[in-house]
């Protein structure tokens, strides 16, 4: 216990307020309490209590039992709802993945012994204060993670955490204590037992954050070769030409760290936190098909042709094998297919990219150019840039006049053909694309009339 004093929400107060008035210990417990020590607004606030779930449900008007058999009842107030977990005891993990059975008990102490990190295994209220048993506050002082306990016996208990700690140093730019380090290595082998979805939540977290680089960490350590074998071939692939620095693996992760949220390409200025996910995803991927192209010239220069088409096939590859939705499976190979596209600052050039890319992921498609450009070695991260911005200014033109680059932008469509006397089938499908054509060559030309002549004439 220390004299530290958390302002608790309201609604987080009175729920804790309520279990002590009818006898029960409660605490804000974990990451809410870790990021509110940090000066971090907490995204969540989790209530750990003595209380049994029964019990719980008998003091509150609206509660879910969102994970009753683990002791997890959620108490709504309002229209919000947090969770209210009885103190538990995990039995043994057999499978490295789960506990075959859980008990409830009485001390806090048991509870928080179970918890994977010591600055995830703190619990405060405002009559005790903070509880920490583990030295949680002093490790984020020093920016530290660490097992609570002995390292193996966390990572045996629950694979997953050897990934959620680099996800933490991550997100929160902290070291990994060295014994912690050296079990994660030694038993990264059992992240195979470890579901794709839960693997790819970590992997996205890491990502996104703030010092996403943390993955080559991760890398030299051993867990990207059961978690992402093919980021480790990235690694082993060097790229010996004046456009680079760095091999393909440390490449990617710089085009990563320059992958930003807040962009000039994204409208409001901002990407949401779908498409920031997605981007960062991109940027990783973006050179995955280099390792398979890589051909090297008589001068010793490598090249790479072919590399962003092959990339698009094994990032969809990896993707699904990670379990992802399919718009994010789309979206990101789309992104790495293109990545490499030659763009000119030049209307009737920048149409036709359009008509190929779709104009749906150009904001993400020229953040993610721009990062790729500026993890290039002089001069291609200096004068790249410049223009690029010149072609997303004609983007931006092109797009203000509404200017056709698609089938459903056309001012005819089949039934307008087929209204005309022209028959359903393949030629009327062709007689489309053509008309297509010819308005991305002139824009002017679309109007139904104009085209129902081209149209008879075709």
């Amino acid at each position: 216990m220390t004299g530290l004093v958390i302002e608790l929400p309201g609604k987080v107060k009175q729920i804790i307020d309520i279990l002590q008035e009818n006898g029960y210990e409660a605490y804000a417990v974990g990451g809410c309490v870790r990021d509110a020590i940090l000066g971090r607004k907490p995204q969540d606030w989790d209530i750990t209590t003595s209380a049994l779930p029964e019990q719980v449900k008998a003091l509150f008007h609206r509660t879910v039992d969102t994970g009753i058999q683990h002791g997890t009842v959620t108490v709504l107030l309002g229209k919000e709802g947090f969770e209210v977990t009885t103190y538990r005891v995990d039995g043994k993990y057999e499978d490295g993945r789960h506990p075959t059975e859980v008990s409830f008990t009485a001390s806090l102490t048991e509870d928080l012994k179970r918890r994977d990190f010591t600055i995830n295994a703190m619990a405060y209220n405002e009559t005790e204060g903070l509880v920490d048993l583990f030295c949680g506050a002093e490790d984020l002082k020093h920016g530290l993670i660490r097992c609570v306990g002995t390292a193996k016996e966390r990572f045996s208990e629950d694979a997953l955490r050897i990934l959620r700690a680099f996800r933490f140093s991550a997100q929160l730019d902290f070291s990994i204590e060295e014994e912690t380090l050296r079990a994660a290595e030694e038993l990264a082998g059992n992240l195979q037992k470890i579901s794709a979805e839960r693997i790819y939540a970590e992997l996205v977290k890491l990502v996104v954050s703030e010092h996403p680089e943390r993955l080559f960490s991760a890398y030299e350590r051993g867990i990207t070769s059961v978690i992402l074998p093919e980021f480790d071939r990235m690694c082993k692939t060097p790229q010996h030409h004046a456009a680079h620095y760095a091999d393909v693996g440390r490449h990617s992760l710089d085009t990563v760290c320059f992958a930003q949220k807040r962009s000039a390409y994204a409208e409001d200025g901002g990407f949401g936190a779908e498409e920031f996910r997605r981007l960062r995803l991109a940027a990783l991927f973006h050179d995955l098909g280099k390792p398979d192209c890589r051909t090297t010239d008589t001068a010793g220069v490598d090249h790479f042709h072919g590399h962003a088409e092959r990339g698009a096939e094994l990032a969809k590859k990896i993707l699904r094998r990670l379990k992802t939705d399919n718009a994010t499976a789309d979206t990101v190979s789309r992104l790495v297919r293109w990545h490499d596209y030659p763009f000119v600052p030049e209307e009737r050039a920048l149409r036709r990219a359009m008509y190929k890319i779709g104009t749906d992921i150009f904001p993400m498609l020229f953040e993610l150019r721009q990062a790729d450009l500026l993890a290039h070695a002089e001069p291609y991260h200096t004068d790249g840039p410049e223009n690029l911005r010149k072609v997303w200014e004609v983007f931006l033109a092109v797009k203000s006049r509404e200017e056709c680059t698609s089938l459903k932008e056309l001012a005819v469509n089949g039934s307008d053909l087929i209204a005309e006397g022209f028959r359903p089938g393949k030629e009327l499908g062709e007689i489309l694309e053509r008309l297509l054509m010819i308005v991305i060559e002139t824009p002017e030309k679309n109007t139904k009339k104009e085209l129902l002549r081209l149209a008879k004439e075709l």
